[in-house]
């Protein structure tokens, strides 16, 4: 009796025990400085050439890339983009107007806000000021990317008249793309569609909606809300994967459903995926309408069975053939992330959600994705992929996969109530 009481005793101890140890949050620690570190050393050999940074420029194997799109290069060849031998390896910079000129100064105001450190404050303002000429840039969808991710962030922390006025006429030309016809915001401004619209374009309603609160102006909330809606309707398949491009005919219709990043026309195209999740995520939070958020929550569960890593990393495209070559997308991972940890707190059933998130997280703060301080050419994450058909940016560091790593930290720490100094 007493050797069964002595070790009751001791199974209650152990229970006490693992009931108060304190949960290991170093991982976030190392993300967070490691991310400091990394954008001061940019920032500092940036600073003055009125660039931005974007990836490392690299190269392709022509062959590589015939096995990961399963056809011969004869149908894709003369997509390929150029890359120069003298500059590979190095920091690819990106002037103002380049979709992803907003990343890295919102990458700033995020590291500023998780790590306190007021260098990083001082550098994302300067960053941010850079793209002030963008107000008057009428010719991209992506203006969103490039404002809001700057000038939005640093309303968070900065607020000031003149970033609303900035983020008012911003609004405003993202707007006028917007076609009643078609319910839809024109995408692309290239290539041989009627009217393209791409899943991407998802992520610049925030913009639109951003501005509609700021100032009242309503019709850029619906402007917002019906892109979203025309989407939810022609740009998803039974399974809810995703098309990258749908055209329309003037008269609303659909032209054609394609893709230009993605293995082929039927794929799912990962970083597409994660747009999507994040879009309607989003698209619930700014409108409360349910039919958005039930439908990222399909999305979402369609990506967590898809998804066949075992590091929840996707492979650039979901059917891609899956070999030792086959390169990951972090970015994805990144904006799914972010995406689903902010989901888990607006459903029932939000754990799992929670739980697939911090599963990304963990994984793009290990060793295998997060770069060592001073490598990488300054960029805090590795193994991203832009666009393979194109022979652009395969396995290289993204600036938007910094970004979309960042924002999903201080989405995780803000559910779980951490500050930097708790970890």
């Amino acid at each position: 009796m007493m050797k069964k009481t002595a070790f009751a005793l001791i199974f209650a101890a152990l229970a006490i025990v693992s009931c108060n140890k304190k949960e290991d949050y170093s991982w976030i620690k190392t993300g967070i400085d490691t991310a400091h570190d990394q954008l001061l050393m940019t920032a500092g050999e940036v600073d003055g050439t009125g660039m931005l940074p974007r990836t490392i420029a690299v190269g392709y194997d022509l062959e590589m890339l015939e096995r990961q799109l399963e056809r011969s290069r004869d149908t894709f060849q003369d997509s390929l983009r150029a890359f120069d031998e003298s500059k590979l390896g190095q920091r690819r910079l990106c002037n103002i107007y380049n979709w992803v000129s907003g990343f890295f100064p919102g990458s700033l105001w995020l590291g500023y806000g998780l790590s306190g450190d007021p260098q990083l404050e001082q550098y994302a303002a300067k960053f941010t000021n850079l793209l002030e000429p963008l107000r008057y840039y009428k010719n991209t969808h992506d203006l969103g990317f490039m404002v809001r991710c700057s000038f939005g962030e640093a309303m968070n922390y900065a607020p000031a008249d003149s970033i609303k006025a900035i983020m008012s006429e911003t609004a405003e030309n993202l707007a006028a793309r917007f076609d009643d016809n078609i319910g839809c915001i024109r995408s692309w401004d290239f290539g041989p569609w009627n009217f393209p619209v791409i899943i991407d374009n998802m992520m610049n309603l925030d913009l639109l909606y951003d501005v509609a609160e700021m100032t009242g102006n309503e019709r850029l909330a619906k402007v917002a809300t019906t892109h979203a809606e025309t989407t939810m309707a022609n740009h998803f398949r039974e399974d809810c994967t995703c098309w990258h491009v749908v055209s329309y005919n003037s008269d609303g219709s659909v032209q054609c459903r394609q893709t230009f990043q993605g293995k082929n026309d039927d794929s799912a195209w990962a970083r597409g995926q994660a747009w999507a999740v994040y879009g309607y995520t989003r698209a619930y939070v700014r409108t409360g309408e349910k039919k958005f958020l039930d439908f990222a929550q399909k999305v979402a569960d369609m990506i967590m069975t898809k998804v066949t890593s075992d590091d929840a990393i996707p492979y650039w495209d979901y059917n891609a053939p899956v070999t030792d070559e086959t390169p990951r997308d972090a970015s994805a991972a990144a904006v799914t992330a972010s995406a689903l940890i902010e989901m888990s707190t607006l459903v029932k059933d939000g754990g799992k959600y929670f739980d697939y998130a911090e599963k990304i997280l963990k994984n793009l703060s290990s060793p295998a994705y997060l770069a060592k301080a001073g490598e990488n050419a300054g960029f805090i994450l590795m193994h991203s992929t832009g666009s393979l058909p194109n022979g652009s940016e395969i396995d290289v560091p993204l600036s938007y996969a910094d970004y979309y790593y960042l924002e999903a930290l201080k989405r995780y720490m803000a559910v779980k109530g951490l500050k930097y100094s708790d970890l």
